[in-house]
């Protein structure tokens, strides 16, 4: 369990130096901001859908969702769908938005439709939205890794974290979206082969995968009621999802900074569809993953036994308390331990791998062009040279990955990768989704931009610290689910700007 043959550490050492080795082929060209930030404008549609897919793929996808469709459902496999909606608005509005505003920083708009506090409110946003993204896909990375070698989490973490570090400040956005496309290729064969391995380990093959999940209600979406919002029903994880990828793809630095390396504004609209056309049926393959390890674990209840008594130890607890969904993500770790044989090992460690690095560089690149576009030359030096910037860029890569590494050792502990991630993109990214909408399709003034930001923060914070209140209080606390945060927080900035703006237009006219 903790000796990997030689060959899978060779096959995991020659992924890794070839991540390297693509960033130093690329730091050749890599000498000005514009290099760094958008590799000048000049990647094919095809190139940058495969990033964008990629950068989907991550660890939380590769670990959570067959964690999360083992400890129950496909519910979340309705966040996949909900790509489709969000995805057409994207390419048919927000793409030919950044084309022709020409900026880098997908905050600087904000800044003059609202002024400066605006724009330093959705960055700060994007930064926590980022450090919480990667901080989970470290941490899920490492669970994995630590089952198959026996490495501490937190060992994985820096060394995996060295490496990003390094292929992304030598390479810039061009290293980042050759290695992502590449990646995305090595965790689509990943998942391919590891459900082949369940499948071939049935005793009645796919069969008895769809007989046990269909029996056992494993491809349920989840409740259709629209008057629950409560629990995570299916019209809660759609809602949820839509505005989610509505900020992923319409004001998330990583993705806007692909629409400008696109070398047009049809390929940058393609490359979102082509995105959404890889990511919704592979992410199937995933939650149908889950669904197979399920059938599989009660066709081998030893392998069970050994898995959830592993996590009643860690947690300290009795095994019989425990259900599927609180030991859901150590489920794939476990079954890679006992059945992928070697060789074959290496290579599915490298798609986790590469689950993580694609989405840890994107993240690491468009933090630090945030800092040097949004902190740098708005606060500091507003025309620094080009040697200045890029000093600017390669320190600030360095501080976000070490960052993200801190926030991933945070996390260890937590029950579901997925849960955690999801809870905190919805908290972090409500507010400036909701501003981002008020600033392009209203024409809302700075007083009643204000007004509507505080009052989205307080309904926010409210919804998502209500639930620590003690019993006392329970009263006060919401009565919605929590990944209705991002949801309610955006509608509340975006319907309360509206109210306001109109307020100040009354108040003007009878002035």
């Amino acid at each position: 369990m903790h000796q990997l043959p030689i060959t899978d550490l060779a096959v995991i050492g020659a992924y890794l130096l070839g991540m390297i080795l693509i960033g130093v082929y690329f730091s050749r060209k890599n000498k000005n901001a514009a290099q760094f930030t958008t590799a000048s404008g000049t990647i094919p549609g095809w190139a940058l859908g495969l990033s964008l897919y990629a950068t989907f793929l991550s660890s939380n996808t590769f670990l959570g969702v067959p964690g999360k469709s083992f400890g129950g459902n496909w519910n979340a496999f309705v966040f996949s769908l909900s790509m489709i909606p969000a995805a057409w608005i994207s390419a048919r509005y927000f793409v030919p938005f950044y084309r022709s505003s020409g900026e880098v920083s997908a905050y600087t708009h904000l800044e003059h439709r609202f002024g400066p506090w605006a724009r330093t409110y959705a960055m700060i946003c994007f930064i926590l939205t980022q450090l919480a993204r990667m901080g989970s896909i470290f941490f899920g990375v490492a669970l994995a890794l630590q089952a198959l070698t026996g490495l501490d989490m937190r060992t994985i973490m820096a060394v995996t974290g060295v490496c990003i570090i390094i292929y992304t400040v030598l390479g810039g956005m061009e290293a980042v979206i050759w290695t992502e496309v590449l990646q995305g290729l090595i965790k689509t064969a990943g998942a391919i082969a590891i459900l082949w391995l369940v499948i071939d380990g049935m005793k009645g093959g796919v069969g008895d995968i769809f007989s046990i999940g269909a029996s056992e209600g494993k491809f349920s979406l989840g409740s259709l009621n629209l008057s629950d919002f409560s629990t995570s029903t299916a019209w809660v994880v759609f809602l949820y999802g839509f505005f989610i990828n509505l900020n992923n793809f319409g004001m998330d630095q990583n993705y806007v900074q692909r629409y400008h390396a696109a070398r047009s504004q049809k390929e940058a609209a393609r490359s979102i569809w082509l995105c959404v056309y890889w990511y919704v049926p592979v992410s199937a393959v995933f939650f149908f993953i889950g669904t197979a390890l399920y059938a599989y674990f009660l066709q081998h209840p030893e392998m069970l036994d050994a898995v959830r008594q592993q996590a009643a130890t860690e947690r300290g607890v009795a095994a019989a308390s425990l259900t599927p969904a609180d030991y859901g993500d150590k489920i794939l770790p476990y079954f890679m331990v006992q059945k992928v044989p070697a060789g074959l090992l290496g290579l599915i460690i490298a798609a986790i791998l590469s689950a993580a690095m694609s989405t840890l560089s994107s993240g690491m690149n468009s933090s630090a062009t945030v800092f040097l576009k949004d902190i740098w030359q708005r606060y500091v030096r507003p025309n620094p040279s080009p040697k200045e910037e890029m000093k600017v860029l390669h320190l600030a890569t360095v501080v976000t990955g070490i960052l993200a590494i801190f926030f991933g050792i945070a996390m260890i502990g937590v029950k579901s990768i997925l849960d955690v991630w999801w809870e905190l993109s919805g908290i972090f990214a409500g507010g400036m989704l909701g501003l981002f909408l008020l600033g392009i399709i209203s024409k809302a003034k700075n007083a009643a931009a204000v007004a509507a930001t505080i009052t989205g923060i307080v309904i926010i914070l409210w919804m998502s610290l209500s639930k620590y209140l003690p019993a006392d209080l329970e009263y006060l606390r919401s009565p919605l689910h929590i990944n209705m945060v991002i949801v309610v927080g955006t509608l509340s900035i975006f319907l309360a700007g509206l109210l306001f703006s109109r307020m100040q237009k009354r108040l003007h006219s009878q002035s």
